[in-house]
């Protein structure tokens, strides 16, 4: 068995112990061991002999939470390797594209009341902020547009712009609201949080990241094609256009689905393909499924570190990827033996 795929093997049988980890922490401490045999239970369908109020402490409150973190950080780093090939920069990541600045532009002008009473009845802060997501990346793609070529420069160019954009809009509607209580859940919703998730949340978004997968997977020889050139990329015979507009679509419903879930959580997306490169090369064959499963597990340990650093209350969980996942960051950079390509 060759190395990559042994280390991918790895990353999969350490999800159930990560997760029992972040389910053991909370308000109320469960032992880990408990929730890992809970977890087991549950999984076999074998008969749970915990007490009713740990059970529903594990499986309603905690294992959705904690799934979700996985979900979100799995999507996240594969959209942004998908991303790095699209564009060619390792500075490439999942919102590049103006999609969180639009998703989050949503969520601050439904929560805080600025958008229309007919619109705000039929609404919820998921779905204003997923229209959001969609609406910025339209005019993205519409402006990178040339005929039927896609100009990644400005691609890069409108997303940024539209980024600057919504953040602004953001900007204003969150120190306009007279609501100092409103406007502290929304900065907090922002910077990413888990703590809303139940399990109606977890369906539409985990069958997306997986079906983004799969798509990812299958073009996966495109995608190493793409890193070396649109060019040589032609050459081997690789429908480029084809390919950018369909990353461009994945990369929309994927990371527009997440942060309307869970809102805009910073690094993951940038750093992961990063980490899982320097470990497993260059191959997407590889890079793909290795950052699904290591930036799930990331971000769940970084869910649990946000319930556990300060007593009493809860971070942002966006802040825990920052603190963190930067150090990390910068380490790697320097190493000399690691490249993008």
């Amino acid at each position: 068995m060759k190395r990559p795929a042994l280390i991918i093997i790895v990353l999969s049988m350490a999800v159930l112990p990560v997760l029992s980890l972040s389910i053991a922490f909370g308000s109320v401490h469960i032992p880990v061991a408990t929730s890992f045999r809970i977890l087991i239970n549950e999984l076999f369908s074998i008969t749970q002999t915990d007490s009713e109020s740990v059970l529903k402490i594990v499986l309603q409150l905690r294992l959705p939470r904690a799934l979700a973190a996985f979900v979100v950080g799995g999507g996240l780093s594969i959209i942004g390797v998908a991303m790095q090939a699209l564009v060619r920069n390792p500075l490439a990541e999942p919102y590049i594209l103006g999609i969180s600045s639009g998703a989050s532009a949503g969520a601050s002008l439904f929560y805080l009341g600025f958008l229309p009473t007919f619109l705000v009845s039929r609404l919820d802060i998921t779905f204003a902020a997923f229209i959001g997501a969609l609406l910025s990346i339209t005019i993205v793609y519409l402006v990178a547009r040339s005929g039927r070529s896609l100009s990644v420069s400005r691609l890069l160019l409108a997303g940024v712009a539209m980024a600057s954009l919504m953040a602004a809009i953001s900007s204003f509607v969150t120190f306009a609201s007279p609501d100092l209580n409103k406007m502290r859940a929304v900065l907090f919703w922002l910077m990413g949080s888990f703590d809303h998730i139940t399990w109606a949340d977890l369906p539409i978004a985990t069958g997306v990241t997986l079906l983004a997968a799969l798509i990812l997977m299958s073009i996966s020889r495109s995608l190493d094609a793409l890193l070396v050139g649109e060019e040589p990329a032609r050459s081997l015979g690789i429908k480029v256009e084809s390919v950018k507009k369909l990353l461009i679509v994945l990369a929309a419903l994927v990371t527009g689905t997440l942060v309307a879930m869970s809102g805009a959580i910073g690094f993951v997306g940038l750093i992961i393909p990063h980490a899982v490169r320097s470990v497993l090369g260059v191959n997407h064959r590889y890079v793909l499924p290795g950052s699904l499963i290591a930036g799930g597990l990331f971000l769940v340990i970084a869910d649990t570190l946000s319930k556990s650093m300060l007593p009493g209350q809860q971070l942002p969980v966006g802040i825990v990827t920052a603190i963190f996942g930067v150090p990390f960051f910068l380490f790697l950079l320097r190493r000399t033996d690691y490249q993008f390509k």
